[in-house]
């Protein structure tokens, strides 16, 4: 099968198309012939040559990629529910860059008709991070919630989820992006200079709690507007949270989870914009985007 893969760390140009063996499912899990795979920051990491404590050892040739859809292709012993043929979207840590990945059956979730390839290959992150988040944070009916970093792909979901709830949502973004939270129902502030003040003179009432997707100088302002810390959290500070006392995400991603968003946007109930799709070839110019964190809505690669 081909794969965007790199032998070694390092930039974006480290990823290469290679043939690499077809992965054959096992017990309990799927392959999946991939249609079209999510790219974002966890997996710049991962190319640079970070891997999270629980990915210690893992060989190479190393394939990015933990979001994916396509179509089953085969199924392990003791499977049931799921079928070769059936389209899927899912989730994975690693190998999502190919033409085939094997997953655990229960990470896949059906793809309803009326969701593109390349809006359910990037879904994962996007819905699964911002659930979760916003449950970190308790953000409930009446509350405002600040989200830095509105217009990307987990900030968009975070402002269509927290407004599902009740809150009002405040979020910073470009000032080219502010229509688009305006869509979503977000109350969109620029960034920079002054943008607490700005901040505090659309919420009056202060700000209940943050989702910072961007850090930096924007988790500097949350910090200043949110009163209890722990309903801070951070997409982008790991280094920092604890020191600083807020939060980073916790919690499994979920078969569940996905396949409740990908139905409501089938439903035309939730909006998940596509910035951006790559071929596989182009793997290193979706990761060069990817790093500059900028840009509205999510890069795929499809295959």
């Amino acid at each position: 099968m081909r794969a965007a893969a790199f032998a070694e760390p390092g930039g974006p140009d480290v990823l290469k198309v290679m043939e690499l063996p077809v992965p054959q499912a096992g017990q309990g899990e799927v392959r999946v012939r991939v249609r079209a795979a999510g790219v974002q920051p966890f997996d710049a990491a991962v190319r640079a040559g970070w891997l999270p404590p629980y990915m210690s050892g893992v060989d190479y040739p190393r394939i990015p990629g933990n979001e994916f859809a396509g179509v089953v292709d085969q199924v392990g012993p003791g499977v049931t529910g799921v079928a070769p043929g059936d389209e899927v979207l899912g989730f994975s840590r690693l190998h999502a860059y190919a033409e085939y990945i094997v997953v655990p059956a229960a990470d896949v979730a059906a793809k309803p008709a009326k969701v593109p390839w390349e809006v359910a290959g990037g879904m994962t992150s996007g819905v699964q991070t911002a659930e979760l988040a916003l449950d970190g944070l308790r953000v409930a009916a009446g509350e405002t919630l600040l989200v830095h970093g509105a217009a990307g792909s987990v900030g968009t979901a975070a402002v269509q989820i927290a407004r599902r709830r009740g809150a009002t949502v405040i979020g910073t973004a470009r000032e080219v992006n502010h229509d688009h939270l305006r869509d979503l129902g977000a109350i969109p502030v620029t960034y920079g200079d002054g943008l607490a003040g700005r901040v505090r003179a659309l919420a009056p009432g202060g700000i209940d709690a943050s989702l910072d997707g961007a850090g930096g100088h924007a988790l500097e302002v949350s910090i200043q507007l949110v009163e209890d810390r722990t309903r801070i959290v951070t997409l982008v500070e790991h280094g920092k949270a604890a020191e600083l006392g807020v939060q980073v995400v916790q919690g499994e991603r979920t078969a569940e989870r996905l396949g409740r968003y990908a139905a409501l946007y089938a439903a035309g109930a939730f909006v998940f914009p596509v910035r951006r799709a790559y071929r596989l070839e182009e793997a290193a110019d979706a990761h060069r985007e990817i790093e500059t964190g900028h840009g509205r809505g999510k890069i795929v690669l499809t295959l």
